[in-house]
């Protein structure tokens, strides 16, 4: 009986008043750079296909889940990428859903010898949805026990466009950038009213602390520090870590938190393993909640697959965007 009152109550802010959500984070957000800035579109050998799972807080009732599939392609000849990405978030018992698809564009600029500025753009198509039949209402429950007859309040799936932008610096060492989403504001009210998803920023960037290669081409072992920083209206978050590549396996373990500045421990320790080939990344991470959720959340889940290819013959030679020295995962 509880918890149905507590799904109620959830309902009835989602539903009726002007709520503000976050945007679905990955804990992996380099195995999704796409998701991260655009300007990682085309950041690649020539082809890239990512796939992103994310299974968050298994052990409460009702589902929150987020998939993601990108495709993008380096256009060296133009000193440009190119790329396509859709997201799709559904969340609680209701599957509250968000779903994205955009089209990416990015620039590089060869400022002099060793740095890159790297510019990009997203333009995506945004819908929001909710199966209502799911959802329990105060008139469905009686002191007997009995369920009456309801009809769910009408209400309209909600879709509009939407608009991000990034910048990213970068040399053989050394990277960062920022990212501005919804720039656009879409609505994403149900019932018609003055409700957007706020402008969310992005910053970003790290350094590889050491790096040894094989004939100066193929990395044998790779140590980074990375750190990625979140603001969404009154919400923020922060991830620090390190990466330790030794071909072919790579491991990660990061901080999510603000030490000092929060009442908690912090959100969560993530812990990552991955096997990296040529071609072929795939990864797994899970993170450990260390806040006061600890007992109740079950922690997360995430596993990401990464392809590349191109199309090279034999013999044939062709300009390529020089390579940006962060993880991949």
């Amino acid at each position: 009986m509880l918890k149905r009152i507590i799904y109620i109550l959830l309902t009835a802010f989602i539903l009726f008043t002007d709520c503000y959500g976050q945007d679905p984070t990955f804990s992996q957000f380099y195995a999704n750079p796409l998701y991260l800035a655009p300007s990682f579109a085309g950041a690649t050998q020539e082809y890239r296909i990512g796939m992103n799972y994310r299974n968050q807080w298994p052990a409460i009732p009702g589902v929150f889940e987020t998939y993601s599939i990108s495709f993008d392609k380096a256009m060296p000849n133009f000193n440009s990428g190119i790329g396509v990405l859709a997201t799709y978030d559904v969340a609680g018992s209701g599957n509250l859903s968000t779903t994205n698809i955009g089209l990416l564009y990015s620039y590089d600029f060869n400022i002099n010898e060793n740095w890159h500025f790297r510019p990009g753009v997203n333009f995506k198509f945004y819908y929001s949805g909710l199966d209502i039949a799911k959802l329990i209402f105060n008139s469905q429950l009686t002191g007997s026990g009995t369920t009456p007859s309801i009809s769910p309040p009408p209400f309209d799936n909600v879709a509009d466009v939407d608009f991000a932008t990034s910048f990213l610096a970068y040399n053989d060492t050394y990277w960062g950038g920022f990212t501005l989403d919804h720039l656009l504001a879409p609505k994403i009210s149900f019932y018609g009213g003055d409700t957007h998803v706020p402008v969310k920023f992005n910053l970003f960037g790290g350094m590889q602390l050491i790096k040894k290669t094989r004939l100066r081409v193929k990395l044998q072992e790779v140590l980074s520090v990375a750190l990625n920083f979140q603001v969404q209206q009154k919400f923020y978050q922060t991830d620090l870590g390190l990466y330790y590549y030794k071909d072919p396996l790579i491991f990660g373990l990061w901080y999510r938190g603000i030490p000092f500045v929060t009442s908690q421990a912090g959100d969560a320790v993530i812990g990552l393993v991955g096997i990296k080939t040529e071609q072929l990344r795939i990864g797994y991470s899970y993170d450990f909640t260390i806040s006061n959720l600890v007992s109740s959340t079950g922690g997360a889940h995430e596993i990401s697959l990464t392809y590349e290819f191109n199309s090279f013959t034999i013999g044939q030679q062709r300009k390529r965007i020089r390579a940006i020295p962060c993880p991949e995962f």
